[in-house]
């Protein structure tokens, strides 16, 4: 099966990127180094294509109210020109995905999903949907993510919109180097910026014309390597490796996106009121090795010697230089200084739990 190409492919390998299938996608895992575009976002300014990333609308009179039902989050509460981090529940109280949903007004909802996920998010929305019914717009959208201390003032030397009245998680519509985009101040790397979406056929004018203004911002292409880094530096969950059908919102650590008192309640809403009265069993934190190794998701985590629970992302952190990980441990061994084992390759190595996120700015 051929992998899905974005509109910036040929832009991608002009740069000399490697290239991977990803979730059925030839996407840039990296163009010169991982660690070298980690930093350049967390110092400088980096460029992510996200384009792969799917969008579902809701439009009409009752968008609003029907969107609002399927996530976890309350649109009812949010201003337009918002956007909120939500989750899609299953009747368990497991993640079918995490997003973000856009409210542009009651008639408009655009709500952001991960790629691995549009098809099953879509159908998962069409069965559930109680009034409008959502059309899927993923292909009307290419998505760049500028990302970094120099976000802001790369985007607003290209755009007339004035920046400094979007606040973090809100956004506007205008033109970025004559290019029309939803400009949006969100990410999913700890840093300050922007997403844009823009039509895919003039995408490839916008990525360029990034590149060339940020030269003096030390711009860099960053790939799917850095991404993965930098998210997990935050402890920002990734679906499929810390967040899944299996696990709710509470063991995620996300209760802050799911509004239990909502008018209207949403899916999974009476499980997850029970597992907060009961309290939850397991919890996914933050964990530092203290001896040798990197951990790596699906490593077992042990206590005496018994297997207990699971790494579900880990990496080397560029910025902190330790060994860090995510996953989930009974919540007795949860408390920030438990510790415990982490096998790597049939050897116990020792981990401590951390506070997160593991990098702040100093």
């Amino acid at each position: 099966m051929v992998a899905r190409r974005t509109p910036l492919n040929e832009a991608h390998r002009r740069l000399g990127a490697r290239m991977v299938d990803f979730v059925g996608w030839d996407m840039p895992v990296q163009y010169s180094s991982v660690i070298g575009e980690h930093e350049a976002v967390r110092t400088a300014v980096g460029l992510f294509d996200v384009s792969h990333m799917g969008e579902i609308e809701f439009s009409g009179p009752g968008a609003l109210e029907t969107a609002n039902k399927l996530i976890t989050n309350d649109l009812s509460k949010a201003a337009d020109g918002q956007a909120l981090y939500a989750g899609l529940l299953n009747d368990q109280g497991g993640f079918v995905d995490d997003v973000v949903a856009y409210r542009f007004s009651p008639e408009r909802i655009l709500i952001v999903v991960n790629a691995s996920n549009k098809d099953k998010d879509f159908a998962w929305m069409q069965a559930r949907a109680q009034g409008v019914k959502p059309v899927d717009r993923s292909d009307d959208f290419a998505q760049i993510a500028v990302q970094g201390p120099k976000a802001v003032g790369l985007v607003q030397r290209l755009t007339q919109a004035d920046l400094s009245k979007i606040g973090t998680y809100r956004f506007t519509e205008g033109q970025v180097a004559g290019v029309q985009c939803i400009i949006s101040r969100t990410g999913y790397t700890g840093e300050d910026g922007f997403e844009l979406y823009c039509a895919p056929g003039e995408a490839e004018k916008l990525w360029e014309a990034l590149l060339k203004e940020g030269q003096q911002d030390g711009v860099k292409p960053c790939g799917l390597g850095a991404r993965d880094s930098l998210r997990t530096e935050m402890k920002f969950s990734l679906y499929g490796n810390d967040i899944d059908d299996n696990h709710t919102p509470l063991e995620a650590g996300l209760g802050w996106i799911c509004k239990l008192d909502k008018q209207g309640g949403f899916i999974g809403q009476d499980v997850l009121v029970k597992q907060k009265a009961e309290g939850v069993k397991r919890k996914l934190v933050g964990f530092e090795l203290t001896g040798s190794g990197i951990p790596r998701h699906g490593y077992p985590i042990l206590k005496d010697g018994q297997r207990v629970g699971e790494v579900t992302s880990g990496t080397m952190g560029p910025m902190v230089k330790k060994p860090i990980g995510i996953g989930y441990v009974p919540t007795g061994l949860a408390a920030e200084g438990s510790t415990f084992d982490v096998e790597i390759r049939g050897r116990p190595v020792p981990a401590v739990v951390v506070k997160t996120p593991f990098w702040k700015k100093s």
